[in-house]
């Protein structure tokens, strides 16, 4: 089951991940809340819409804008809707 993990800590995993361009998205339902802070941070994806951010808390340590979602996705991306991807550091395996 793929998993996301940052500073030694699972911080979400899914067996219904969906890839696109190689990043695995994971269904909202599969993350650890607790790691998780809104972050006003936002990016442009010409096709799959505007892009919000999290950052990722593990104790005490901050990796800021270090997951992403499409809260409203283009029609193209429709599948990956509030789905949440990782970088910055953050390993999937």
């Amino acid at each position: 089951m793929p998993q996301a993990i940052w500073n030694g800590t699972v911080i979400a995993e899914s067996d219904a991940t969906r890839v696109v361009e190689g990043n695995h998205y994971f269904p909202p339902d599969s993350l650890k809340p607790e790691y998780f802070r809104p972050s006003e941070h936002h990016s442009v994806c010409g096709w799959k819409g505007t892009a919000s951010y999290y950052d990722v808390e593990v104790d005490g340590r901050v990796n800021a804008n270090a997951a992403w979602y499409y809260p409203e996705p283009k029609p193209q991306a429709a599948e990956i809707g509030d789905y949440v991807a990782f970088w910055n550091g953050v390993e999937v395996r």
